[in-house]
């Protein structure tokens, strides 16, 4: 079963206690159906886990199959330099539907962002290289889709269900402590 290859550090998105005995790891792409789906079910995991996991979230954009995949972790990266970035993840998942260039600043808006320096920032050759670093490292771990999966550094490829999703992370956290 494949690994987590690059461990979390402070350089990634973290939701969580630093210490939680379970970490959840997604790669994902802001533009892919099944993270969509994925995302209220991990929303709603962490409540039910709160205290007891930490959740990580890493861009793994499939440019070829979804076009404004690349410019939506952009722009949650641009947001991240105003202390935004969960404001803006969660943003663009609720809006996945109706994603067009034009929305992200929209979305900057609506979360009073400072909009001059979230356009500078969205053509920020660093934040693309944070989200290269992210996809490389993605395959490096041996992530070839979205959304993908890891808790406690294993790959998960179960049914991504609530309640088996759940077991599987409350298990691993039983087994951590």
């Amino acid at each position: 079963m494949p690994h987590l290859r690059i461990p979390v550090s402070e350089k990634d998105h973290i939701q969580g206690p630093m210490e939680a005995p379970v970490t959840l790891v997604e790669y994902g792409d802001y533009q892919c159906l099944y993270c969509a789906l994925a995302y209220p079910i991990v929303r709603q995991i962490q409540k039910q886990l709160s205290g007891q996991m930490r959740y990580i979230f890493r861009h793994f954009p499939l440019q070829q199959a979804h076009p404004l995949a690349l410019l939506a972790a952009q722009a949650a990266e641009a947001a991240s330099l105003q202390n935004k970035f969960w404001d803006m993840h969660d943003m663009i998942y609720r809006h996945q539907k109706t994603l067009a260039p034009g929305a992200f600043v929209e979305f900057a808006e609506e979360l009073k962002l400072d909009i001059p320096a979230f356009k500078e920032n969205l053509e920020n050759r660093t934040l693309t290289s944070h989200i290269e670093a992210d996809f490389h490292n993605g395959v490096r771990s041996g992530v070839n889709g979205t959304p993908c999966f890891f808790i406690n550094e294993e790959r998960f490829d179960g049914d991504r269900s609530y309640d088996n999703f759940l077991a599987a992370l409350v298990a691993s956290a039983t087994n951590s402590a």
